[in-house]
């Protein structure tokens, strides 16, 4: 399987050397001039919920530039790091381990924020003869590779005494797998955020959640040329801070209008927008922290069980790929 997962890798980066090439001089382009002179490009799965809540909490003037790029997963932006398209990529735990399988990576995770696990399913479609993980056994299971849906569907076969092996799983991208889910190619589909609730609001039925199996650690990644200029660390830190407070801010009074923009953005109705943004609010609170030791043995926990499930062929020390250097003026900005 990691054979298959690196040829993946392989071929997406391939496909985002294009991109890189726009990249390469741009560290040389920071100057004395300070911060205005940076621009950092950085990843949103799904739609672009940071950008957005910037610009909802008016913390969006920032005095570098942002480039947003959305992606369907957070696997692609760590691809896309890899290939030196993006500079700070979003994730949960899972991405960075596929994307440093290689022992070779180029970038550190430097902070991590806190977020909501809710949303993070395994579903099947209405009226499946399906009703627990349990009758998954022999059925084909499509999910999203190197994401927290590849694990949590991993945890819950095993909770329900099933091994990877007793299902037919297909590596799936969200919305192929909703596809796929929705015209009968698949009987089950494990995946996350707006693809499950697109998947309820077509009749799908949840037979399993990561809710209570995902720590709700997400990471965020920087290049290594990011944390190599010291006001490309400090953009990405005082970034990072800024969505930490956007987020405070919806949750001081403002989650009605914010779900608005959520239901825009995502075509569901505004009460189930608004019920889903408090829910998780109130399950995780959105907000960023410093690199520590437990937050790196949260995701050394998640390695090895890729590890036992022989995704990775060998240990892998998750901790090389960590770094405290945005500490300092990570924890100042918040």
């Amino acid at each position: 399987m990691l054979r298959h997962t690196l040829r993946s890798t392989a071929a997406a980066l391939a496909l985002l050397l294009p991109f890189a090439a726009a990249c390469g001089t741009e560290a040389k382009a920071e100057s004395s001039s300070g911060l205005s002179s940076v621009t950092l490009k950085v990843g949103a799965t799904g739609w672009k919920q940071e950008e957005a809540v910037l610009k909802f909490a008016h913390l969006d003037d920032t005095p570098y530039q942002v480039k947003w790029s959305q992606f369907q997963g957070g696997d692609q932006q760590l691809q896309a790091i890899r290939a030196g398209a993006l500079d700070l990529a979003s994730s949960s735990e899972i991405p960075p381990v596929f994307a440093a399988a290689d022992g070779k990576p180029n970038f550190k995770v430097v902070a991590v924020y806190q977020g909501s696990t809710l949303n993070q399913e395994v579903v099947v479609p209405k009226g499946s003869e399906v009703t627990g993980i349990a009758g998954l056994k022999g059925k084909k299971v499509g999910y999203v590779q190197n994401t927290t849906a590849h694990y949590f569907l991993y945890e819950l076969l095993k909770q329900a005494g099933l091994k990877w092996s007793d299902i037919d799983a297909k590596p799936l991208l969200p919305n192929d797998g909703l596809a796929a889910l929705n015209g009968g190619s698949i009987d089950a589909f494990a995946s996350y955020g707006t693809s499950i609730i697109t998947a309820h609001q077509q009749g799908a039925v949840t037979i399993g959640s990561g809710k209570d199996i995902l720590s709700g650690n997400f990471l965020w990644s920087a290049r290594d040329s990011v944390l190599d200029s010291p006001g490309r660390t400090a953009a990405a830190a005082d970034l990072i801070a800024r969505i930490s407070k956007a987020y405070a801010y919806v949750r001081d009074g403002h989650e009605s209008a914010f779900a608005k923009v959520i239901s825009e953005a995502t075509h569901q109705p505004l009460a189930q927008a608004e019920k889903d943004l408090r829910d998780g609010q109130a399950q995780r609170p959105t907000k960023a922290r410093t690199v520590d030791d437990d937050a790196i043995a949260s995701q050394q926990k998640v390695a090895d069980a890729f590890t036992r499930l022989g995704a990775l062929t060998k240990h892998l020390d998750v901790k090389s790929f960590w770094s405290r250097k945005l500490n300092s003026d990570l924890g100042k900005d918040l």
